[in-house]
């Protein structure tokens, strides 16, 4: 198909209530959208980045210039399928959530001309996924607490806990009281260094499903020293981007579970190579989140629905996080969320509640008097 629009959405989505993690605070998230016109219809996608460069390097306004400078021009005009677009954007280094929505909207696009669902696309085997819940840190473990037992409630059969230095064994241990038969993982987000070795070993007491990406990302050998003493399998998040990323750190034996992010990865393409080459090595990989809207939940929950993630996605219900999503909500059944089968993505934008939030629109076309040839980016509201 050939790119004939490409439009980058900017809305600012407050939270339902604040997501604390060893990175800082978030009380509403900066979302960038991309919004494709092709010659066989239209698609959407997600930048997952966040507002700082805190998770990685990328964050919203370079994801949104680099599009506009260089990943956009490299699409727009061009005849190319949705698995063209990687190489197409190539020379461009880094920049993995900035691609993956582009190659996300791209797919969308092509995948509703011809009919066909994102997750058939891929190979999904669910109708539904399940799902847990991500708890962030809280002023109190007492509130930390009322939290996970709200969840439970409504029906998340698991709950991940985000963890740091100086908030983690009692926490843990409260909520285990509370919770004795709760699968329940833990995520410090690159948090703890390397002389935390004891403290993160004692983790082992609470019988968790594992310990997520506790070292920085590049300390493949800390994360292999840890799990060689440890009983709790130890995943990796901001370490994983590529399949190279993935097959390297389980060759070091740097982790046993992978968890697997669209926006982190580059695409959904790249996301489903990485689900590939970890199920011909019997490992199990699982599909976390970014605090994405509905489009990119969309996508992370196709995707989830691949055979090999074998434990409950990190996507939850829209109102887990969203008084008002920009799609249909999706909605807890059990502990489970159904699996879109619509064309495409299989979710409609709400034009309407992207204008109420006071959405930016910056649009870039074929410019017709030169070949080849496009208008700049012009804003509109």
């Amino acid at each position: 198909m050939r790119i004939e629009e490409v439009s980058l959405v900017r809305v600012a989505m407050p939270l339902v209530r604040p997501f604390r993690t060893s990175f800082g605070v978030q009380e509403a998230r900066d979302v960038l959208l991309l919004h494709v016109v092709a010659d066989v219809g239209e698609g959407w996608g997600e930048c997952a980045a966040h507002a700082e460069p805190f998770y990685n390097e990328e964050f919203t306004e370079s994801a949104a210039l680099v599009l506009e400078r260089w990943l956009v021009p490299a699409v727009l005009g061009v005849e190319l399928t949705a698995a063209e677009v990687a190489a197409r954007c190539g020379q461009v280094k880094g920049y993995r959530a900035a691609k993956a929505g582009l190659e996300m909207a791209v797919l969308d696009a092509e995948l509703r001309a011809t009919g066909v669902s994102l997750a058939s696309h891929l190979g999904g085997e669910r109708a539904a996924i399940d799902v847990g819940v991500s708890v962030g840190i809280t002023p109190t473990i007492d509130e930390l607490v009322a939290q996970v037992d709200g969840y439970v409630a409504d029906g998340y059969r698991r709950v991940k806990l985000k963890i740091m230095p100086g908030w983690d064994v009692e926490p843990l241990r409260a909520v285990r009281a509370a919770q004795p038969r709760l699968a329940l993982q833990v995520d410090a987000n690159a948090g703890y260094r390397a002389e935390h070795a004891d403290l993160l070993a004692t983790l082992d007491e609470f019988d968790l499903l594992m310990i997520e990406q506790p070292y920085e990302p590049d300390e493949l050998q800390l994360h292999a020293q840890l799990a060689a003493r440890m009983q709790t399998p130890i995943c990796l998040d901001e370490s994983i981007l590529s399949t190279l990323h993935a097959g390297t750190a389980l060759d070091q034996g740097a982790c046993s579970i992978v968890n697997i992010k669209v926006g982190r990865v580059g695409g959904v393409l790249e996301a489903q190579r990485i689900h590939d080459a970890c199920r011909e090595r019997g490992v199990p990989v699982w599909c976390g989140g970014m605090l994405e809207t509905g489009v990119g939940r969309a996508a992370n929950v196709a995707l989830a629905s691949l055979p090999g993630f074998t434990f409950p996605a990190d996507i939850s219900a829209s109102e887990r996080y969203w008084r008002r999503d920009i799609t249909e909500p999706f909605v807890l059944s059990g502990s489970t969320i159904a699996v879109p089968t619509f064309p495409g993505l299989g979710v409609t934008v709400d034009r309407g509640a992207l204008a109420d939030l006071g959405a930016t629109v910056r649009t870039s076309t074929i410019d017709g008097r030169t070949p080849g040839g496009t208008r700049p980016f012009q804003e509109t509201r």
